[in-house]
């Protein structure tokens, strides 16, 4: 019976043969298995993949006990937080990691091109906050490590395209990510029992509205979905609302910017500690050292709250761009 394969899956194939350690090689296995169409000219091609998939495995759990190896699901913090790029495959997640960061992920035309999440650092304003492009979430398999990723996350963007199907993207994704115990923040009134959920601040991004020809297909978008995602529309080809999009990061992620000034200078405004809303002044002297958190005694602080050069105590809630003067 005639197998019927896609073309990315002999791209896919090519890379398996090419790939060298055993990482590799797994997540090569992981994107045929997700390619290869489900009927039964298949069924035999499928098995023999699942076949190497688990002599991969076994091979590398060998290696990893004859010398510890760090998996590349766990990713240090880098900046003033940590958000996921993730969604479907084929949405445009890659090409919006390359258009916001300094990374280079590879991009091509044919789905289940990223294997193993790929960090890049995005500069808004005077701080830095790392995305991390993630394996297309696909229910036919998935890296279990991949959620434990996605559940360290400060955000979620979800990606999505526009053009093929969102409502369903989103939906299935959504349901995928619960199966998990992931669940959007937004939610969180809705469970009685919260045990072993994971809340995170999600943001729908509807890529491939690439001018206003598309606006249509966003509101009906919106028009269709049950619940009311927070959602953008952009697009990684022409750059619409990518400078929203850094904003809405930045505000979804709930931090704040604090300056320390010593007494009679100026504040260091190019590097401000990252700190989230609601923070007080001692949270803040905990960021700066350990001796103003155990001896400070008052600060005076500059910012739209307070008048300048405001005395006020430990208790005292911070704001975005607040300057503070520490005192022990």
């Amino acid at each position: 019976m005639p197998t019927n394969l896609p073309p990315e899956y002999f791209e896919a194939e090519r890379r398996y043969k090419a790939a060298k350690t055993a990482e590799d090689k797994i997540a090569c296995l992981q994107a045929l298995i997700s390619i290869v169409p489900k009927h039964k000219g298949t069924d035999k091609l499928r098995a023999d993949l699942r076949r190497k998939l688990s002599k991969q495995r076994s091979a590398a759990q060998t290696q990893k006990g004859g010398a510890r190896q760090e998996s590349v699901f766990r990713m240090d913090k880098e900046g003033a937080a940590q958000v996921a790029v993730t969604g479907p495959a084929n949405t445009g997640k890659s090409t919006l990691l390359a258009t916001l960061t300094n990374a280079a992920p590879e991009i091509t035309d044919f789905p289940y091109a990223t294997w193993r999440p790929t960090p890049g650092i995005l500069e808004y304003e005077n701080i830095q906050i790392q995305l991390i492009d993630t394996p297309p979430l696909y229910r036919e398999y998935i890296e279990p490590e991949l959620f434990d990723l996605i559940k360290r996350m400060d955000l979620v963007l979800l990606v999505v395209d526009l053009k093929a199907d969102p409502v369903h993207q989103i939906e299935d994704t959504a349901a995928l990510l619960q199966e998990r115990h992931i669940v959007p923040l937004r939610l969180k009134d809705r469970f009685t029992d919260k045990t072993g959920l994971e809340f995170i601040p999600f943001l729908v991004l509807a890529n491939k509205n690439d001018d206003q020809s598309s606006d249509e297909d966003f509101g009906i978008l919106r028009e269709l979905l049950e619940d009311d995602w927070p959602m953008l529309p952009i697009s990684t080809v022409t750059g619409r609302n990518l400078d929203r999009l850094k904003q809405l990061i930045f505000e979804k992620l709930e931090i704040i910017r604090v300056y320390s000034k010593a007494p009679g200078k100026d504040p260091d405004r190019s590097a401000p500690f990252v700190l989230k809303q609601g923070d007080t002044l001692a949270d803040f002297a905990a960021k700066v050292h350990q001796d103003f958190a155990k001896n400070l005694k008052a600060a005076r602080v500059w910012g739209e709250s307070v008048y300048d050069g405001q005395l006020v105590q430990r208790d005292h809630v911070l704001h975005d761009g607040d300057v503070v003067e520490l005192h022990i």
